[in-house]
């Protein structure tokens, strides 16, 4: 689940990204300007393009990252509590040998 939430936080993001580049690079080329003036914009916002994708990416593997621990954790956690569980169980199970030996030698 928590893959999928930021799987698609980050093709959210990657998508209004695109389209906001699109919609620019369109509007820039339907502008009336020169084609130097054209070609700097196009460049402009290709690189701003840019730095927003990888900055959207770098919050993205953040967040999967802290995701990543947080299970490590819980896991590690459950396999506590099942080790716990298995130690009660086992010390029941040989207090009750224990208990019941000494009964079926007087039998």
């Amino acid at each position: 689940m928590a893959n999928d939430k930021g799987s698609s936080a980050f093709e959210v993001t990657l998508s209004f990204l695109l389209g906001a580049a699109t919609g620019f690079v369109l509007g820039v080329l339907f502008a009336p300007a020169s084609g130097e003036e054209t070609r700097k914009k196009i460049q402009e916002s290709a690189t701003k393009t840019g730095t927003k994708v990888k900055e959207g990416y770098e919050k993205v593997a953040l967040e999967a990252e802290k995701g990543a621990k947080v299970v490590k954790e819980k896991t590690l956690e459950g396999i506590d509590a099942i080790k716990d569980f298995v130690e009660r169980k086992k010390e029941e199970l040989a207090r009750k040998s224990k208990e019941s030996a000494p009964s079926e030698e007087k039998s």
